[in-house]
């Protein structure tokens, strides 16, 4: 399995679109500017037919050192989720072969 790099999505962009490599690279760099820009302002980025970007914010909390056992505050924070669409999970889940011949894929 690979990463896919801001470069091999210009990339592709100027393959499939035609543009140059520097305005694909521009088109790419803008578009994720765009969604953390949003994201920052805690609203949601949806992206039709692939899935929607948003920002949780979780409570303070304490947890425990698993080592120690000692009780340690957890600050509140924000986290980002990514919820894929159901075509996204339609795709995928034809794209992938199932990992166990024992039953059905589970989702």
């Amino acid at each position: 399995m690979g990463t896919v790099t801001r470069s091999q999505l210009s990339e592709s962009v100027h393959r499939e679109v035609g543009l140059s490599r520097s305005e694909s690279a521009q088109l790419v760099e803008a578009v994720l500017e765009e969604v953390c820009s949003e994201l920052i302002k805690s609203r949601q980025v949806k992206i039709s037919s692939f899935g929607t970007f948003m920002v949780r914010e979780k409570g303070g909390r304490i947890g425990r050192n698993p080592k120690t056992g000692e009780e340690v505050p957890i600050a509140p924070r924000k986290v980002l989720v990514f919820r894929p669409s159901h075509v996204m999970k339609e795709q995928i889940n034809r794209a992938t072969p199932k990992l166990r011949g024992d039953g059905p894929a589970s989702d």
